[in-house]
């Protein structure tokens, strides 16, 4: 393809930039060939000229399409170079927050600096058992791929991590090991994943510290090799370690620090079990403040200890071992610490006494003396003598670091090696995948020994890693028949050579270490002279003699000689290993005991820097270590390094390259320059390289046709699309070079899948063009012909207007004139008529005014006529007037003088009455005060006071009756007086009349006055008592109105507390079914386990030949878990049998089973009660709800009637008051202001009809209140009558009704109050008060009556509810009586006659009971009557059924003799379907139709063979199809109503145990099948309905009929065996759903997201080397309408088998949560299905979901909710996603997704055509904002293992079941029916 058909106009290349690296810019004009320049626009708008180079003339690389732009796999990219693989890492990693992406076979994986929740359980078992290119790219893809290609090809696998120093290897390998551990778990009961997850942290504590780029970076490497089983489980791990940087152990550099242990230790120091140690802040020792940052932020190095510790114990290092440790390492703290002065020049010392030395020799259990001696001296041997030489200050102190270093690398070996000791196991290692975690290339400013061996060892990976690729794609092609051409691509043999070979690098530097004066400088003279003009790869720098440059793979390095001879060495004093070998320290003598006496594991010489090799058992085959100890560490690492490479090549190698993002360690931020540097170093780019020198884009024929099935013409397409593919191929591109077609694929070269691209955006664009430019057309049209039909109305409007506006005109016109000439006339003839009217008016003035005059004379004379009479007759008035008040003075005077001497005899009285009144006021002060004296002493003087009551009685009684004899005796008085003295009394009486009528007359006037002054008085008291009642009215409807709205509060706060606690009480209930029904599927895996042991030791027994055989492990054991008493003896003859079998078995293991089986019963049992515990809290909860609601609301209504009895005074006040208005009213009627018929009359009327009304009503209330407490006051009263009558009563039942003291005071108060109230009027009528103390006592008298009354109805209320009981009683056993006698009648006579007796004995066991209970003495004799009776019964019974087998046995002798005779038998004793064909033999035997009682009968040796026939040997499908729904259910509890009839306790059990024991075992053998595992969910579920349904209980029998209810169970209570089989239905419908989602599993992903439902609305985009799950329909993939059938199919068949309706909606639910909660997962980790296409996809597969629901009626199952996240997730896919307020959208649509979800969908959202636009990062972010208070669970994924805790709810059967009939097919033939 030429240049100049691809650099054209707007095509996008990438240039060379100094600080991004590549800069991306649109070209402005064409390219054509031979131009030097070209003319670019940059992404800020910038023009620039870019020149060619002009000896290469190389073009810019172009720049991918932006739909190719963050593919999963960068081999996916149609242009593979840097610029290209630069910019898709880095829209993944800022963009799409994706650290992990393929390229090729190597998984590249960018250091985020931050947490992520994309490794957790979830994640795992998402990407567990997945194709590795079917899922995002993950280092659990990676995993999961060498797990699998381990079991399928057998062969073993490695995983190399690789990458620089904090670029996450440690993590990437540690969660790789994690991933393993949790897949395939444990072959043994030791845990051994968790021990190999618990070395990670021992490692990194003494192998890893924090460096400049990375606070928790590896020090070493290492390569652990995970051992698998013959079935892939777990069963050990080994550990090699390589190059150990012991320098780290002395020194470090700034912002760096020592290994971790360290400063774990100095931060626990505080702890007691670590005072001996003498530590102190890390600060304080030389070898952990050199770095001074002793501090990580964020890490806690006392927790990080006990973490340690923690993973010590786990791997077996006892307390003791580790105590050891950390005094070793704090031996080498204190050592470092020792402080060396010179003595001379040429010699040194140590202070006497140091204390740093004297904690490192009491620590090692070594002597000062010795230590001290050889830290500044050391010995030389000649071959005659030896000496000791002192040593310089330098050299002593270089020899104490040398110690500790040693010192730490035999600890780091001896921690290695029983860590290696604990993960081992004895089981046979059938496979192993290997993780290596090993630095990668490194490049400092200086650069020494370290890094050489560290980049030697990456040129060899290096090279392992360039063969593999290359292998790799010749397989490719050799698979494919692609014709192979030699790819070159770069080998670094030569390099590797350089160093390795015969006198290369590390052979000169071992041959310079042997010479005796051997140094730095001479090693590189050697070099130089040896390599420098030989090898092109060896430089010298030009300013340096000391040093060295290879140019490696990744880059050139200089290497500083300074140190190589001495790291290379690793030398130390000999004399100071002596002192320390014969030290008192157990394990410091263990750590250098000689390889004679203790064989390392790793087989790793002392003063290595790592582990060379790992073997289990000790190499008997080796020699001794003296010539090991000689070799170097350049010698032993290469050894070690070639051992590595010989285990990777006999592995399957799978490749992670970490990448660093930056150097500063921030969160996703993306430095350039360092990714490229370490692209290059890792052999990324070298792999891309590899791909784009061949045909790196491969699509398959499918493929290739779906996506570009736009560029093909319909006379294209063929039948055979492979040939169509060839044949648009050659006409879309010329060049066939460009392309190959291999038998399943087309293999592109690079560059040719973006011009394909390029091409179908054209025709696409080209396509949209064409049809924006119709639609427009349309638009336009339609809208012109929208505004000529607007433009042609409005002109017929307006015309029409201006004519109705002329012909408006012209009426008015007319109009006008007609007016004006009617005006006119109005005018005048108003003008005459008010000329007419003035002249009229003044004639009538003048005349009245005339008139008037005249009338005035005429009155004025009368009037002074008038005048003069009146004056006349008032002058002899006044004389007559004057006379008459002479004589009255005189008759004054007179009668005055008479008067004043009656008045000074009533003065005297008077005096002497007032004085009576004040000594009377002042007694009744002195009363009080002694009454309250007396109320004080009451207690004292009880006895005093009854003694006053007595005397007072007497006193009334005699005062009455000498009242009495004074009254008889006054009237003989008067008797006499009257007949001796008649005209003296006369005379008498006629002066006291003349008295009294003086006295009357001035009464008579006082009472006016009085009258006068109460009137006025009882006007204002009526104003006042009217505004008080309104005051109370007003202050009645506050208080009714807060009663009210406080009722209301408290209905709502009662109403809404219970809903909250139902749903609590249901969420509790929920959760407790759910936790109960996990421990019975672990019961179940237990038992499964089992049974798996038990026959592999019968296996293993029986079968002599090795091997594993898998069993079906599926479903439980045989034996139930309930078993009872009767199934003891077989279980001990079983157990002996097994105990033969199983000799062999571990019997440890089986006691840890039986133990864990007897704890799971029993928390299962404690579940149960627990359960039903929390049921009945529910029920008693909602009980005592409804009790505290009632209970408030009285007491509310008791507090309004105690306020409303508070107003009662008032009212009736007030109803008098009304009154008297309303006779106001009537009498002022005929003043015609207030009418009867008025309307405000009859207003005010009403509404004072209606306050009496209501007046009345309270009143009522009032008097029946007060009645019931004058009644509580006199049995108060009645109980205490000592107490005073002035002393208040307590009124306890009412009292206690009220809420605190102060309701029961205001109460009070008012109640007396309102006793009082009419007291003071009285006293007003009567002065002597003789009324109101006969009121008192008559209401006293009343009370007393009333109380004797209401205690005389209380006798007669308690007599009649006894008298009612005992009627209650009598009908009861009448009903029972005639119900047991209709059952008796109805039973056959043989047992009538049993039943009759059963009855018996129970009615004289009650009544002898009750004789116990009144009389015992009688009770005995009672006893020995019913005894005899028994007795004579039982009697009677023996020989009624000894005359019922006799009969029965005479029955079947004529019957037989019959049947011989070849007669027809009777009727009711033939079997169905013989013909009559001969008349019926005479035979005396009476004849009558068989009524069937529903049970079957079998004998016990039969049983066995009904399980068989019924259960173990039945298919579902026939009965199902045939017969009716649950028959063996129905045939099995027949069979048990037998049993339970004849009373066989024995037989019920065995049935039952045998049935649940035989239902396990068909679904253990056949459990995978839907169809079996439905029906027998079917027939348990049917099974426990009936045990429920024939139970006898109340709340199961109501939907009963009369003849079902016949039908219950009577002598056994299955309560418990009712809980046993509703555990089976549990574990079946488990087992339901395990089988559902094993068959929709594989179903659910293709149908959902893969396949195209809607065809072309998506198309496929280019893949890489990792090829996805085809989305197109092939013949072997699912698609939807699969799912629709699958689902049907479960459907069907669960109604076919008669399950439960609501059983069925509880599977249908599952069943959309399975295919919900995994499309969702795969949606959040596959970023090719997170498009607008694929959401369209999404909705309208779940809008046929929804259609099937609603055909087949479970739209309210709750189904369709569970589909609630993927509808969102499809609608999250599918919205708009640019502005704030499409933010607030999201947030309000997607409340079902969690917001982890959210954001991983809008990353993950990708276009699939150049139409769609990505999310922006700051549209994200914003959702992540909105989204922060949301509270929820951060996991990512949906639990696909979760199953809703399952319901079984009671439905009952209405089929009759002496109507069922057993088919002949079921083999039942053994079976009768009774």
């Amino acid at each position: 393809m030429a240049a100049s058909e691809l650099y054209t106009k707007s095509a996008r290349v990438w240039i060379p930039d100094a600080e991004e690296v590549w800069k991306s810019a649109e070209l402005t004009k064409d390219y054509k060939n031979g131009e030097a320049s070209l003319q670019l626009m940059l992404e800020d708008g910038k023009i620039i000229e870019h020149k060619l180079d002009p000896k290469t003339k190389n073009l810019p690389y172009l720049r991918n399409p932006d739909i190719l732009v963050g593919e999963n796999d960068l081999t996916a990219l149609s242009y593979l170079h840097e610029p290209a693989v630069l910019h898709n890492l880095k829209v993944r990693f800022i963009d799409s927050k994706l650290i992990y992406t393929y390229c090729g076979i190597v998984l590249v994986a960018i250091n985020p600096y931050e947490n992520l929740p994309i490794y957790g359980t979830d994640i795992i078992n998402a990407y567990s058992g997945q194709n590795m290119g079917d899922m995002d790219p993950h280092i659990f893809a990676v995993a999961e791929e060498a797990y699998k290609q381990m079991a399928r090809d057998e062969r073993n696998q490695s995983i190399i991590v690789s990458g620089e120093s904090g670029a996450g290897k440690t993590v990437s390998a540690k969660y790789a090991m994690r991933y393993f551990a949790t897949v395939s778990g444990s072959a043994s009961e030791a845990n051994v994943e968790e021990k190999v997850l618990a070395s990670n942290p021992i490692m990194e504590a003494i192998g890893n510290a924090k460096t400049t780029r990375n606070d928790n970076s590896s020090r070493f490497g290492k390569y652990i090799e995970i051992g698998f089983d013959n079935r892939y489980r777990i069963i050990g791990a080994n550990m090699r370690t390589y190059l150990l940087e012991k320098s780290r152990v002395v020194f470090q550099a700034d912002e760096e620090r020592n290994y971790h242990v360290f400063y774990q230790l100095c931060a626990s120091a505080h702890l007691p079990e670590f005072k001996n140690l003498r530590l102190s802040s890390a600060n304080d020792f030389l070898y952990t403040r050199q770095g001074r940052s002793p501090v990580i932020e964020g890490v806690d190095d006392t927790k990080e200890l006990c973490t340690t510790r923690h993973a010590f114990t786990l791997l077996g290092i006892n307390e003791s071992y580790q105590m050891g440790l950390f005094q070793v390492l704090a031996a080498i703290l204190h050592l470092g610490n020792v402080e060396i002065k010179d003595r001379d020049a040429d010699s040194s010392l140590i202070a006497p006494n140091n204390r740093h030395l004297t904690a490192f020799c009491e620590l090692v259990g070594v002597t000062y003396q010795d230590m001290s001696q050889w830290l500044c001296h050391r010995k030389l041997k000649t071959a005659n003598e030896t000496y000791v030489k002192p040593l310089p200050r330098l050299q002593a102190t270089n020899a104490r670091d040398a110690l500790s270093k040693h010192i730490y690398a035999k600890l780091f070996n001896w921690i290695v090696e029983h860590v290696n000791k604990a993960l081992v196991t004895n089981v046979k290692q059938h496979s192993f995948i290997g993780v290596l975690d090993i630095y990668g290339f490194e490049t400092f400013e200086i650069n020494s020994f370290e890094q050489f061996c560290i980049n030697y060892a990456n040129e060899k990976l290096q090279q392992q890693f360039n063969m593999h690729v290359f292998k790799l794609e010749q397989e490719e092609y050799m698979k494919e028949q692609i014709p192979w051409t030699l790819i070159d691509f770069y080998d670094n043999q030569p390099c590797i050579n350089l160093i390795e070979a015969k006198m290369g690098i590390l052979d000169l530097l071992d041959e310079e270490c042997k010479m005796p004066k051997g140094s730095d400088d001479s090693w590189a003279q050697k070099l130089y002279n040896t390599h420098l003009k030989t090898c092109s790869l060896f430089e010298k720098p030009r300013m340096s003699n000391r040093a060295f440059i290879i140019q490696h793979f990744a880059d050139k390095v200089e290497y500083q000689c300074d140190g190589f001879l001495e790291k290379n060495k690793d030398t130390v004093n000999a004399e100071q290993i002596n002192v320390l070998k014969a030290s008192k320290f157990d394990l410091l003598v263990e750590l250098f005991r000689d390889e004679e006496k203790a064989t390392s594991p790793t087989g790793q010489t002392p003063g290595t820097g790592g582990r060379t090799r790992l073997s289990i058992k000790p190499d008997k085959g080796r020699d001794t270590s003296s010539k090991e100890h000689k070799k170097t560490v350049g010698c032993q690492f290469r050894n070690s390094l070639q051992m590595l490479m010989e285990t990777l090549n006999a592995t399957t190698p799978h490749y992670v390259r970490c990448i660093k993002p930056n150097d500063f360690k921030l969160a996703f931020s993306f430095d350039p320059k360092r990714a490229v540097q370490q692209l290059r170093a890792c052999g990324v780019l070298e792999t891309i390289r590899i791909s784009a020198a061949g045909f790196p884009s491969r699509w398959t024929y499918q493929e290739f046709f779906s996506r570009y099935r736009v560029l093909m013409k319909q006379k294209d397409v063929l039948a055979d699309k492979k040939m169509t593919c060839r044949n648009v191929l050659e006409k879309l591109v010329q060049d066939k070079d460009k392309y190959q077609f291999g038998k399943t694929k087309i293999f592109f070269r690079a560059g040719q899948v973006a011009y394909l691209e390029k091409l179908r955006a054209d025709k696409l664009r080209a396509a949209c063009i064409r049809i924006q430019k119709t639609i427009r057309c349309w638009l336009a049209r339609k809208k012109y012909l929208r505004k000529r039909s607007a433009a042609i109305t409005i002109q017929r409007f307006t015309r029409g207007y201006q004519a109705r506006c002329l012909a408006k005109f012209m009426r008015r016109t007319q109009a006008a004139t007609i007016i004006q000439k009617y005006q006119r006339m109005c005018v005048e003839r108003k003008r005459y008529r008010q000329k007419q009217a003035a002249a009229l008016a003044m004639q009538t003035i003048l005349r009245a005014y005339m008139a008037r005059q005249k009338y005035q004379a005429l009155l004025r004379e009368h009037k002074a006529v008038i005048i003069q009479k009146f004056i006349r007759g008032w002058l002899a008035r006044c004389w007559y007037k004057r006379c008459l008040e002479a004589i009255v003075y005189l008759q004054c005077c007179i009668r005055r003088m008479r008067a004043k001497r009656e008045l000074k005899k009533l003065k005297i009285e008077a005096r002497s009455v007032e004085h009576f009144k004040k000594l009377n006021k002042g007694m009744e002060n002195k009363i009080m005060q002694l009454q309250r004296k007396i109320d004080e002493q009451h207690k004292d003087n009880r006895l005093i006071n009854e003694k006053l009551v007595s005397l007072e009685s007497s006193y009334s009684t005699e005062s009455e009756r000498m009242r009495s004899e004074l009254n008889r005796l006054r009237g003989a008085e008067e008797d006499a007086r009257n007949k001796t003295n008649q005209v003296s009394s006369l005379l008498e009486e006629l002066e006291r009349l003349k008295k009294e009528l003086s006295t009357t007359q001035q009464e008579k006037k006082t009472i006016e006055d009085w009258a006068q002054t109460y009137r006025v008085e009882m006007e204002k008291m009526v104003s006042e008592l009217k505004d008080q009642n309104g005051t109370l009215k007003k202050e009645k409807d506050d208080l009714n109105r807060m009663i009210q709205e406080q009722s209301q509060q408290m209905t709502e706060k009662m109403a809404r507390a219970i809903v909250l606690e139902t749903q609590q009480l249901e969420t509790d209930l929920n959760e407790e079914r759910s936790r109960y029904q996990n421990l019975l599927t672990e019961h179940l895996r237990l038992e499964e386990k089992y049974d798996d042991l038990k026959e592999e030791m019968a296996l293993s027994s029986n079968v002599s030949k090795p091997g594993h055989r898998r069993t079906d492990s599926t479903h439980s054991s045989n034996e139930s878990e309930y078993t009872y008493n009767s199934e003891y003896t077989d279980l001990e003859e079983g157990s002996r049998a097994r105990e033969d079998v199983t000799r062999g078995m571990d019997t440890s293991l089986t006691l840890k089973l039986q133990k864990r089986v007897t704890e799971l019963e029993q928390e299962k049992q404690s579940l149960r009660n627990e359960l039903e515990n929390k049921e009945d809290q529910f029920q008693r909860a909602r009980a005592r709800d409804d009790a505290e609601f009632k209970k408030a609301r009285g007491a509310e209504l008791e507090y309004e009637s105690l306020k409303r009895q508070e107003l009662e005074s008032e009212n009736k006040k007030l109803k008098h008051d009304l009154a008297e208005m309303r006779k106001s009213l009537l009498g002022d009627a005929a003043t015609g202001a207030g009418a009867p018929g008025s309307p405000a009359y009859k207003v005010l009327l009403d509404q004072l009809n209606a306050s009496c009304e209501e007046l009345e009503v309270r009143k009522e209330e009032v008097l029946i209140l007060r009645s019931q407490l004058v009644s509580q006051k006199e049995a108060m009263h009645h109980k205490d009558e000592k107490e005073t009558m002035t002393e208040p009563s307590v009124f306890t039942e009412d009292v206690s009704k009220l809420k605190d003291a102060g309701e029961i005071k205001q109460a009070y108060i008012s109640l007396k109050d309102t006793n009082k109230s009419a007291a003071p009027d009285l006293h007003k009528l009567n002065e002597d008060g003789e009324l109101w103390l006969v009121n008192q006592g008559l209401k006293e008298t009343i009370r007393l009556l009333e109380h004797q009354l209401q205690s005389q109805r209380r006798t007669y209320d308690n007599e009649v509810e006894s008298l009612r009981g005992e009627l209650q009683n009598v009908k009861e056993e009448n009903n029972r009586q005639q119900q047991l006698l209709a059952q008796n009648l109805q039973l056959p006579p043989e047992a009538r006659i049993e039943a009759s007796l059963q009855h018996e004995i129970t009615r004289l066991t009650n009544e002898n009971l009750e004789l116990m209970a009144d009389d015992p003495t009688a009770s005995q004799e009672a006893r020995v009557i019913i005894l005899r009776r028994m007795v004579d019964l039982m009697e009677q019974l023996e020989k009624q059924d000894r005359t019922i087998r006799k009969l029965k046995k005479q029955l079947k002798v004529y019957s037989k003799r019959i049947g011989e005779m070849g007669a027809v038998q009777m009727e009711g004793q033939t079997s169905p379907g013989q013909m009559v064909d001969e008349p019926i033999h005479p035979v005396n035997i009476p004849r009558r139709e068989k009524d069937f009682q529903g049970m079957l009968e079998y004998k016990k040796e039969d049983e066995m063979k009904l399980v068989k026939n019924l259960i173990l040997e039945l298919k579902p499908r026939g009965v199902a199809v045939n017969l009716i729904p649950g028959l063996p259910a129905y045939i099995l509890f027949m069979c048990l109503r037998h049993a339970d009839y004849l009373n066989d306790d024995q037989k019920v059990r065995t049935l039952l145990t045998s049935t649940i024991n035989s239902i396990k075992k068909i679904l253990k053998k056949r459990g995978d099948d839907f169809e079996t595992v439905s029906f027998w969910l079917s027939n348990t579920c049917r099974f426990l309905h009936c045990l429920k349904q024939y139970s006898g209980d109340e709340a199961f029998a109501k939907h009963n009929s009369s003849r079902q209810n016949e039908h219950c169970l009577t002598n056994f209570d299955l309560a418990e065996y009712r809980q046993v089989i509703s555990d089976l239905a549990i574990q079946i419908y488990q087992q339901l759903v395990k089988c559902m989602e094993n068959i929709l599993q594989p179903m659910i992903v293709s149908g959902m997201l893969e396949h195209e439902t809607i065809q072309g609305v998506s198309g496929v985009k280019p893949t890489g080397l990792r090829k996805r799950t085809s989305s197109i329909a092939d013949e072997g993939t699912y698609t939807l309408e699969s799912i629709l059938r699958q689902l049907s199919a479960f459907h069907s068949t669960m109604c076919q088998h008669g399950t439960d309706p609501e059983l069925i909606k509880q599977v249908v639910k599952q069943e959309f949560y399975i295919i919900g909660a995994v499309t969702l997962n795969n949606l959040l980790l596959r970023k090719d299905m997170c498009s607008w296409s694929k959401g369209m996809q999404i909705r309208y597969n779940v809008s046929q979901l929804e259609e099937w629901l609603r055909d087949k009626g479970l739209m309210n199952c709750g189904a369709k909710e569970t589909l609630e996240p993927l509808i969102q997730a499809a609608q999250l896919l599918q919205v708009k996603k640019k502005t704030d307020e499409d933010a607030d959208a999201i947030c309000s649509m997607c409340h079902a997704l969690t917001t982890s979800q959210i954001v991983k969908i809008l990353n993950l959202y990708t276009p699939v055509n150049e139409f769609e636009e990505r999310v922006s990062v700051a549209f994200i972010r914003t959702i992540q904002t909105r989204l922060r208070d949301r509270c929820e669970s951060p996991q990512l994924l949906m639990d696909t293992k979760m199953i809703y805790p399952v319901t079984f709810p009671f439905n009952p059967s209405s089929l009759a079941l002496e109507t069922i009939q057993i088919p002949t097919s079921l083999n039942l033939g053994f079976l009768t029916r009774v």
